[in-house]
């Protein structure tokens, strides 16, 4: 799993209107059921989903998202702060790319943690 780089992410998610952003989320999910060891949807269902539900899957995924991440942090020994009410709160308020960055942070945090960086 590759270090993501958050800034260029963001850019290129307002550059394409959002698009990118659904690849991004496609990329998150992955790289968090992978680190969590959790099973978890497959971001490519995870996208379809957020299509097809207007983005309302988005919000239920978010809240999921900050789960496997809290999981993935305490089986690392990293530190337990529960993320998923702040995750649930940015994506209710429309605020989700903050939200998406923030989970990308958090996940790069763990993958160095992982490599012993």
């Amino acid at each position: 799993m590759e270090e993501r780089n958050i800034a260029l992410y963001i850019i290129a998610t307002l550059l394409t209107c959002g698009i990118f952003g659904l690849y991004w989320m496609y990329c998150i999910n992955n790289d968090t059921n992978n680190i969590s060891n959790e099973p978890g949807t497959e971001g490519s269902l995870v996208v379809v989903f957020s299509i097809i539900t207007c983005g309302i899957y988005t919000i239920y995924w978010a809240y999921k998202m900050g789960e496997q991440i809290t999981i993935a942090k305490n089986s690392g020994n990293q530190g337990s702060s529960e993320l998923s009410i702040l995750y649930l709160v940015l994506a209710l308020f429309g605020l989700n790319i903050i939200g998406m960055a923030l989970m990308q942070s958090e996940i790069n945090r763990i993958k160095l943690n992982y490599n012993g960086h």
